[in-house]
């Protein structure tokens, strides 16, 4: 579990196929990637098999020493994430995981990203920048103004969302102060860039029970992503009859 503060960047050294580990995996069509991150902070002190999240993909550290560790990208990682893109002298954001008694400064991250997004428009405002994304339906869903999103592992607030018509998706706004624009690369994505997107943790939990209870359509579908909830949006009307609000 982390909280979207990002604790620092790191350089990607290497990312590419990793060696297999018997005849049958070389064989195997579920590539497996290893990516080498090198960085500033203590990595060394996490045990082998420890959580880190890399542009708000939680890995699993399978190798560390001073300044550097390396972990693997499975299949669903490869295809539901941007950490597949990634090249040597790129750099990411990196957070360590969440203790018990640790402060909650931004929201509960799991580093488990529902879908790609798409940065659709810059717009500067001062020494701030307004950022507009554009994600699909899958995530809009569990979106909504005033509430939290994690953007490439940064835990931002949603100022603004827009529907852009039944199952297109939506465009949402965040601002970027100065010290995010500092400490992370989001101002360095351009229109274009692709961004992964983890809608907030609590909201996906409460819809997908809220639509469970009142046997909305479009659950259980096991290709479907984390996100993908009701076939059609909630309303005030649909909770009231089911006795959710008074």
């Amino acid at each position: 579990m982390f909280t979207g503060i990002v604790e620092g960047r790191g350089t990607v050294e290497s990312i590419g196929r990793a060696e297999p580990a018997s005849a049958a995996d070389a064989n195997d069509e579920a590539t497996v990637v290893r990516l080498v991150v090198q960085t500033a902070l203590d990595v060394a002190a996490l045990p082998i098999g420890a959580s880190i999240a890399v542009d708000g993909v939680c890995l699993t550290v399978i190798e560390r020493g001073p300044g550097r560790f390396a972990a693997e990208l499975g299949p669903e990682t490869l295809m539901l994430t941007t950490l597949g893109g990634l090249e040597p002298g790129r750099q990411v954001h990196l957070e360590r995981p969440l203790r018990l008694g640790d402060p909650l400064g931004g929201h509960l991250v799991a580093g488990h990203v529902d879908a790609i997004g798409t940065v659709a428009a810059h717009n500067k405002r001062g020494r701030a920048l307004d950022l507009e994304i554009s994600v699909p339906a899958t995530v809009a869903r569990a979106l909504a103004p005033k509430g939290s999103v994690a953007v490439d592992g940064v835990s931002l607030t949603v100022n603004t969302l827009a529907d852009l018509g039944e199952g297109a998706g939506a465009i949402f706004s965040v601002t970027l102060i100065p010290h995010t624009l500092a400490t992370t690369h989001l101002g360095e994505r351009g229109v274009g860039a692709l961004v992964n997107i983890e809608a907030d943790l609590i909201a996906k939990h409460i819809e997908r029970l809220v639509a469970a209870q009142i046997g909305l359509a479009g659950l259980g579908g096991g290709d479907r992503p984390a996100a993908m909830t009701p076939a059609r949006p909630l309303s005030i009307e649909t909770l009231r009859r089911y006795g959710f609000v008074r």
